[in-house]
């Protein structure tokens, strides 16, 4: 069996893009009052940043990601914390396990969103919060420019936005799997790159030497006026986050 994907890249993820969503993962923490005897799930663990917080805050820390390539640098990341292979619509752990479950930039490569979050509800306690943060709409993600870029060198318009990407879609969501929602926020979330190098290996992430040589340069012109004096790249971004509760 080939080796999947998101394993296979975990190292280059994690280099590029596991420190991303760091000020969100914060500002989820803190928006679920997240610290000592809480039992949180992170549900699309990644190479485990949330976990790593979560345990710093004396949080019982648990998390689930397809990817055992993922899975294993999250074990290192947070060693103490109970990591598991695992599909969000199929989570191993009874009912009522968890206080907190979390879900970054997760919800929208679910292959049934609703039932990633009916799972998360059946794991949570009654009362618990389910905090989902994902990225906004296209209009305040400058990253976003170099996606069309791309897509007009392959002649492409850009794919739709995606519905979870605006408020009420991700709101409807949660109500239909019976959690009501107690906090919205926007959260910036800046992406960064030293120098050019490191620019085109982020954001053509999994391609091969012969398509970062092809479509490095496009990548380049397209994020030419984000580029700052000193060579570095710097691309706004906001990230929504949605926090409902079960209730008790």
């Amino acid at each position: 069996m080939p080796e999947d994907p998101w394993t296979a890249l975990a190292g280059d993820w994690a280099a590029s893009w596991g420190g991303f969503a760091g000020p969100a993962r914060a500002a989820l923490l803190d928006a679920t009052g997240a610290g000592p005897g809480t039992r949180l799930l992170d549900v699309g663990c990644g190479t485990g940043e949330l976990l790593a917080r979560a345990a710093a805050r004396g949080a019982t820390a648990a998390g689930a990601d397809v990817a055992p390539g993922m899975v294993d640098r999250a074990r290192r990341a947070a060693p103490g914390a109970d990591v598991r292979v695992a599909d969000a619509e199929d989570l191993p752990w009874p009912g009522g396990a968890f206080d907190v479950v979390a879900a970054v930039n997760v919800l929208h490569l679910a292959d049934d969103p609703a039932a990633a979050v009916a799972e998360a509800r059946r794991v949570l306690a009654p009362g618990g919060l389910l905090a989902v943060c994902g990225w906004a709409e296209r209009d305040r993600c400058e990253l976003d420019a170099v996606e069309a870029a791309l897509a007009a060198d392959d002649g492409e318009e850009p794919g739709p936005e995606g519905p979870l990407r605006r408020e009420e879609p991700v709101r409807g969501l949660l109500a239909g799997a019976g959690l009501v929602v107690e906090h919205v926020a926007l959260v910036d979330v800046p992406w960064t790159a030293a120098d050019e190098p490191a620019l085109v290996r982020g954001l053509l992430l999994g391609e091969d030497a012969a398509g970062l040589a092809e479509r490095g340069p496009v990548v380049v012109a397209a994020a030419e006026r984000f580029r700052g004096r000193d060579g570095s790249y710097r691309f706004r971004n906001a990230f929504r986050l949605v926090v409902a509760r079960r209730p008790a």
